[in-house]
């Protein structure tokens, strides 16, 4: 999946539900955690998602 492809489908997935963590993205799109994380930390510089740190 290409880089942009990936970001598309977070903001598809966060779209629908924006409480979703980053775990849950990956189960999901079927891809790693780590891979999730690099893609949403991507989409926060660019301001296209704000994220929160829930305890």
């Amino acid at each position: 999946m290409h880089p942009e492809d990936l970001r598309f489908q977070v903001l598809r997935h966060l779209e629908q539900k924006p409480d979703m963590t980053q775990r849950e993205l990956a189960a999901a799109l079927g891809i790693s955690l780590g891979r999730v994380n690099y893609c949403v930390q991507a989409l926060i510089e660019r301001g296209l998602v704000k994220a929160a740190n829930e305890a």
